[in-house]
């Protein structure tokens, strides 16, 4: 069975504990076409190294196609579609000067981008804005794969340096968004693959055990209801990392439990998994409460409590999904009855 994190067109080739991604985007041209349309470009989300990979912790970014945007045009816009317009332009405009400022990092076709721009392009998306699962990264994704002069194109040869310097070059676009930007989310919406941060300069693609539809063990993403925005929370870490205490939990517990479920998850090791996830969902309970809406501490311990669920923050954090872990997908619906539960993977 194929994983629903990426389309079939983009799996050429998988074993039965992996899927490997051969042909990595056939983007949909044909109903790109009839829609007056350009591409789609996924959601994404990043299963551990929240935070963490500010500090060299271990990371696993997935595509989420459930939700996806792309660049379009309409002869009658909506206001929704006038106001993503507006944001276009002055994105343009930094763009303009980043290329003019690094213009060895990426330059753009910017004559078109803004002849587009100014006669109505807009992103088209339906992925929640504030919910941690990419919405800016899919843009700067869409605006690099139309308008990028030399642009490093997923059917080439991605050698390790060829994924840094495009992380580096999605980190600079995106950083107009909410400041500074890993780079991450733009990288795995553009290649539409699983994505391994071994370290900050240590990034590859990589295979993840295949879905059991029929399992009971699963991932989910729980709606806090509550739009989150990541600048804030960003800055609020980067405060607390001034602290020696901090940054003592950060190495000792966070990075560890988290580099150990990112081994565990890649290896299939479930059990592990769950006892690791269970440590990792404690020290983010108790060292990075202002990122977890405060309605939500009580469901989050009842979680660690009954080891019926653990939950884990989906992105920045401060609203937006909070990403659950179960093995048991009927039990956690159960405990969660009150609350709006999306699965996105089953084992």
């Amino acid at each position: 069975m194929v994983s629903t994190f990426v389309t079939k067109l983009e799996l050429a080739q998988f074993n039965t504990n992996f899927f490997i991604p051969l042909v990595f985007k056939v983007k949909a041209t044909i109903n790109c076409q009839l829609n007056m349309k350009g591409p789609l470009f996924y959601s994404k989300i990043l299963l551990f190294g929240e935070y963490g990979i500010i500090r060299d912790s271990k990371g696993l970014s997935i595509p989420y196609n459930f939700y996806n945007g792309a660049l379009k045009r309409d002869a009658n816009p909506s206001e929704e579609a006038v106001k993503s317009n507006g944001n276009l332009k002055r994105f343009v405009t930094y763009l303009e000067t980043l290329q003019n400022e690094q213009p060895d990092l990426v330059t753009f076709d910017i004559a078109t981008l803004k002849n587009d721009v100014e006669t109505g392009m807009y992103f088209d998306s339906s992925i929640p804005q504030g919910y941690g699962v990419g919405s800016s990264g899919a843009l700067v994704a869409a605006i690099y794969d139309k308008y990028a002069q030399h642009k490093i194109t997923v059917l080439e040869n991605l050698t390790r340096e060829k994924l840094l310097q495009l992380k580096n070059i999605f980190s600079q676009m995106e950083s107009f968004f909410h400041g500074k930007s890993s780079g991450l989310d733009p990288l795995n919406s553009y290649l539409s693959i699983p994505i391994l941060i071994n370290s900050k300069d240590n990034i590859e693609a990589t295979g993840i055990p295949t879905q059991s539809f029929d399992g009971k063990g699963a991932v989910f993403l729980l709606d806090s209801g509550i739009v989150g925005e990541t600048a804030p929370m960003v800055n609020i870490f980067m405060e607390n990392l001034k602290d020696k205490g901090f940054r003592a939990m950060l190495k000792n517990q966070f990075v560890k439990y988290t580099d150990a479920c990112v081994e565990n998850f890649l290896g299939g090791d479930m059990q592990s998994l769950f006892m690791n996830t269970k440590k990792l969902s404690k020290v983010v309970l108790n060292n990075f409460k202002p990122m977890i809406p405060e309605q939500f501490h009580g469901i989050w311990q009842q979680g660690i409590d009954s080891n019926d669920y653990y939950l884990k923050l989906c992105g920045s954090g401060g609203g937006g999904y909070i990403l659950g872990f179960t093995e048991d997908l009927e039990r956690a619906k159960l405990s969660l009855k009150d609350y709006k539960l999306e699965v996105v993977y089953q084992f």
